[in-house]
Order: C-alpha cells, then sequence, then structure tokens
C-alpha cells in the first residue's frame, strides 16, 4: 500500500485554482477557433476572435481569464490501495483553495449563509467536493471553478421514461434557448441523464470535464448529442447572443442507471471560459 502525504494535496490543489483561473484547457481554446470558421456572422467571428484573445492574454499576463473565479469544485477519485497520512483529506483540499485564491489574487465568491447573513468566508472555502473510490493506488484530482454567469442558468426536470430521448433533447434545448445570452456563449452543455435527482446533477457538471466535442462511447448517446447540438445552434443566439450559428461548442451526455418510474435529467451549462484542470498524484 502507498502513503501519500495530505500536505501535496493542499500544494497541487494551491497551483491548479490559479492555474484554471489563468490557462483556458487547449481543447477549449481549439474548439473556439474552430467555431470561428463555422460561425457565419461577422460579429459573431469577431466576438470568438477576442474570446481566443482573452484567453491568450490571461495565459501571458498571469491573470484569471474572467473575474468570476467561481466557486471551487473538486473531484476526486481515490485509489483504494492509497493510504493518506498527515491530516484530514478534505480540509487539505480546503487549505489548498485558501491558498491558490490568495496567492493568485482570484475573486473570493463564497458566503457561508446562503439566506440571511451571506457574509463572505473571505478565502473562497469551503469547496464542494466529490470523491469516488477507485482502484489503485494514486489520487486524481480534478479542479473546477464554476461561475454564476453559467450556473444561474442551469436546471433539472423530473421527466417521465415515456418522455423518453426526444423529451430529453426537448428539455435541453429549452433550457439553452431560456438562458440566451446570460451564460457567455458559446456554450458547453453538460447533461446528466438517470440515478436520482442528485445524480443526475453531479454528471452534468462532471460531464463539462470531458474533452470538448468528444463524444460519448456509447452511438446512440453520441448521435443525440449531435442531434441536440444542431437544435441548440439552429436557435441563432450566437457568441455572447448577438446572434450567430454557434450557440454552443458542445453537449456532453452522461447515463446512469434509474428507477422504472424515473428519468431524471439536468443541464449544467458551462461559458466559453470552461476552466478546470487536473492532476494525478
Amino acid at each position: 500500500m502507498r502513503e501519500l502525504d495530505v500536505s501535496q494535496v493542499t500544494q497541487a490543489v494551491e497551483e491548479m485554482c490559479v492555474a484554471a483561473c489563468y490557462d483556458l484547457p487547449d481543447d477549449v481554446l481549439k474548439a473556439m477557433e474552430k467555431a470561428r470558421d463555422v460561425e457565419e456572422s461577422e460579429v459573431g467571428r469577431e466576438l470568438l476572435d477576442i474570446c481566443v484573445e482573452n484567453a491568450k492574454v490571461a495565459a501571458r499576463e498571469r491573470v484569471p481569464i474572467c473575474q468570476d473565479t467561481g466557486v471551487t469544485v473538486v473531484f476526486l477519485e481515490l485509489g483504494q490501495d492509497l493510504h493518506l497520512v498527515g491530516g484530514d483529506l478534505y480540509e487539505a483540499v480546503a487549505e489548498g483553495v485558501r491558498r491558490g485564491y490568495t496567492t493568485g489574487y482570484l475573486r473570493k465568491s463564497v458566503v457561508a449563509d446562503p439566506l440571511f447573513t451571506r457574509k463572505n468566508t473571505g478565502d473562497n472555502t469551503p469547496p464542494i467536493i466529490y470523491t469516488d473510490i477507485v482502484p489503485g493506488e494514486r489520487l486524481k484530482i480534478m479542479v473546477v471553478p464554476k461561475g454564476t454567469g453559467s450556473e444561474n442558468m442551469s436546471a433539472l426536470k423530473m421527466l417521465t421514461p415515456a418522455a423518453g430521448p426526444q423529451g430529453v433533447k426537448k428539455f435541453v434545448v429549452e433550457v439553452v434557448d431560456k438562458a440566451g445570452s446570460n451564460p457567455c456563449p458559446p456554450v458547453i452543455v453538460g447533461v446528466g441523464v438517470g440515478g436520482m435527482m442528485d445524480r443526475a446533477a453531479v454528471m452534468a457538471k462532471k460531464a463539462l470535464l470531458r474533452k470538448v466535442g468528444e463524444p460519448h462511447p456509447e452511438p446512440e448517446v453520441a448521435k443525440l448529442e449531435r442531434e441536440t447540438l444542431k437544435e441548440i445552434n439552429d436557435l441563432g443566439i450566437g457568441p455572447q447572443g448577438l446572434g450567430g450559428r454557434v450557440t454552443a461548442l458542445a453537449v456532453h451526455i452522461e447515463t446512469a442507471p434509474t428507477h422504472i418510474g424515473a428519468l431524471p435529467v439536468a443541464v449544467n451549462l458551462q461559458c466559453h471560459a470552461a476552466r478546470h484542470a487536473e492532476r494525478v498524484l
């Protein structure tokens, strides 16, 4: 059994928080550059150019891509043969967030009480953490700074099984249509289908971590992704909501077993600044 001191987790998370907010992943950048070639609107092409240039300036000048550096969502895949030593894993992650948002001069957006005082915690903690236990002796960390411009436009609906794939597609397109310019398109659309309402929502968020445009391994699901993307881009919302062909860069659908009487569908929208960082310890 391998040992890992949680101080390494803290250091990794600190570095990843900064990197995620400064450096747009290559697959996202390439997807926007490709979108520019198919965008028919002159204004849309100009806006896509600005988005790409903004990402390049952020990386070069080491400044945040967007002022909303979000709530820090952290996905952990913990190997069952890994022994963590030196402290509490979740506190180590939180300390990494605390340090990263301070050393990186990132906006701290978390309030402790959602209803009454809404007092800022001052260090962007606590993070939201999801953990899966997997085979092996490694720890995979995925840091996702999630802002509210796109998050506030997300939605969940408990469909009936009779709605089927067409009902899922209809709901996803309606969510994007209603969102309009609010989530700063072009967006990436994460969709979770199945499980129960909580599982569907987590799947929708994790779907955003797939490389942009990488199809689902199941052919029928991949086909539904393509069809849904086409209908979304036929809406004409376009880059930043000013009209055009490219409203979404990709639709990523994840599925899970569910109850015979249920068809939960969650849609998690991600703006063009699709920030995330991954590391394996």
